[in-house]
């Protein structure tokens, strides 16, 4: 079951109760229509996984794989990195962002502040680690080919057990959803249009266009 954090309430149902809204997300700035966040989970798979190793925060930055249920998140592990370790059963938390920019108080036509736009996504879930040569085989091959079919000649992975032997699956199993688009959807309609005319001044599109998307 995956509770998806809304406003006003712990947890909107996808599907469960109890979400515990970890990331501070004010009512404006709060996303929580599934497909959205799926949508924003394909398009942003490079993200941080976050867990507990003797008793200290410990970060990997990995790409990851939305499984076909949505149910999981798939990556894997250097197996000479120690997070693997102690993570079984774990709850840990990946996070996941989109476009960001700094935002200048300047190109408001009312009085503010400065500030950073962003999108930002908070998974959390119980991990379970893996180590069958087959279904390490099956993780890399289909991120490999996610990744590679943008080119024109798509490179085939073939890998041979004895390499697979040096990495350890990450299975997440998905929880909790939390979902942020700072998009200054607090602004006034003119101090909105202002700061993305000068995001695409400053060539920083990706972020002028999600920001389109608020005012549809």
């Amino acid at each position: 079951m995956i509770a998806i954090a809304s406003p006003g309430r712990p947890g909107t149902k996808r599907e469960s109760h109890g979400a515990s809204k970890a990331m501070h997300i004010p009512e404006k700035f709060a996303v929580s229509d599934a497909e959205e966040i799926f949508a924003f989970l394909e398009a942003n798979a490079f993200g941080q996984l976050i867990s507990m190793h003797d008793a200290k925060l410990t970060v990997s930055h990995l790409p990851f794989m939305l499984s076909a249920d949505r149910g999981r998140l798939l990556c894997h592990l250097a197996r000479q990195n120690p997070q693997w370790q102690q993570i079984e059963n774990q709850q840990v938390l990946v996070t996941f962002q989109g476009p960001h920019d700094y935002i200048s108080p300047s190109w408001y036509q009312s009085a503010g502040v400065p500030t950073w736009n962003y999108q930002a996504v908070h998974v959390y879930g119980r991990c379970r680690a893996f180590h069958g040569a087959d279904e390490l085989g099956k993780l890399v091959e289909s991120l490999a080919s996610r990744h590679e079919a943008r080119f024109e000649s798509p490179w085939q992975p073939r890998y041979p057990d004895s390499m697979l032997k040096g990495i350890v699956g990450i299975e997440l199993v998905i929880e909790e959803i939390q979902c942020k688009y700072k998009l200054s959807q607090n602004r006034p309609a003119d101090d909105h249009q202002g700061v993305i005319d000068r995001l695409d001044e400053l060539g920083s599109n990706t972020l002028a266009a999600e920001m389109r998307k608020t005012l549809l």
